[in-house]
């Protein structure tokens, strides 16, 4: 479906729930509430699917589009999920439109919009914004610069582009607070994160002269810490800023009994991250993927780090 088409199909239908992905991040979120506002700005009943993993941070721009107990909502739009198994908890509707920039995974709507050139779905909720109702407001600025900038690590990820900058050029004229989004996103950290990180830090591992670095990081670590999830954002950062850093590998242990971990692959490009996750039943982009392991930490690790040498090799 090419841009205008969406565009009009949702003039065309109403009644609409914006639904986001597990574990949301500033991404989907950004993206489905700058979307939603838009969509009211058009006359158009739309609310915001309330995912239950949504952190305190995102709480205070989110909430206003959250959806009213008892509503039937008659279109269902997923943005940035790249595929139905990472719809939000909870969530039981048929999807009508999705609307993403991941490589398409598993099952499709018939109707989808995926531009797997852009850094963030933010970038294409813009294009569809300006579509729809000539441009952004102030509100939807704000939400989709929280988009844009979240997803590219304040523009430092190495899926920025021009097009990422021109996005938030326009953010910025239409009203964006750039100052005091990057200070709530990127510039404040709790005591806990700080704790949190000495120790992720402290115990990374390092191979083939530190150009593959892994940061392992338990529940006992967060237990320790005192951390919120709120604290746990952007954890897959850290081993990357290693110098001579080619792949960073990142886990995150997320139950024990049974053993469940998370991983977030970062690359140069060199190794493609997606190609690896991909083994394990995970995606994503070429610099930047992930998947889930049913197994402990350590041994999660040591599975991806010999996935990564096979895919160099």
């Amino acid at each position: 479906m090419e841009l205008l088409e969406c565009a009009a199909y949702l003039r065309a239908h109403d009644n609409y729930l914006l639904v986001t992905h597990q574990r949301p991040d500033g991404d989907t979120l950004g993206s489905a509430s700058a979307l939603c506002h838009a969509l009211r700005r058009l006359g158009k009943t739309a609310h915001l699917y309330k995912n239950p993993e949504i952190t305190e941070m995102f709480v205070p721009f989110v909430s206003p589009y959250y959806v009213p107990e008892g509503f039937v909502p008659e279109t269902c739009v997923s943005v940035d999920v790249a595929e139905n198994k990472l719809l939000a908890l909870g969530f039981e509707g048929k999807i009508s439109l999705k609307l993403d920039h991941h490589v398409p995974r598993g099952e499709q709507p018939e109707n989808a919009v995926i531009w797997t050139h852009s850094a963030a779905c933010g970038e294409l909720v813009l294009a569809l914004i300006d579509a729809l109702v000539g441009g952004p407001d102030k509100t939807e600025a704000d939400l989709l610069y929280i988009a844009v900038s979240t997803d590219t690590g304040c523009f430092c990820y190495a899926n920025t582009n021009s097009a990422t900058f021109r996005a938030a050029a326009r953010l910025c004229d239409a009203g964006a607070d750039l100052p005091l989004l990057n200070k709530i996103f990127f510039r404040t950290k709790s005591p806990a994160r700080l704790a949190l990180e000495g120790m992720v830090c402290s115990s990374l591992r390092s191979y083939r002269d530190h150009a593959i670095n892994i940061a392992v990081i338990t529940l006992d670590m967060l237990r320790r810490a005192g951390v919120t999830e709120d604290d746990c954002s952007d954890l897959a950062s850290l081993a990357g800023q290693v110098r001579g850093n080619r792949v960073a590998i990142t886990v995150r242990e997320l139950s024990v009994d049974p053993p469940r971990s998370k991983v977030s692959l970062r690359t140069d490009g060199g190794v493609d991250a997606s190609q690896v996750c991909a083994r394990f039943g995970g995606g994503g982009h070429k610099m930047a993927s992930g998947c889930e392991l049913d197994l402990p930490p350590d041994e999660t690790a040591d599975a991806v780090r010999r996935a990564v040498e096979e895919v160099w090799a």
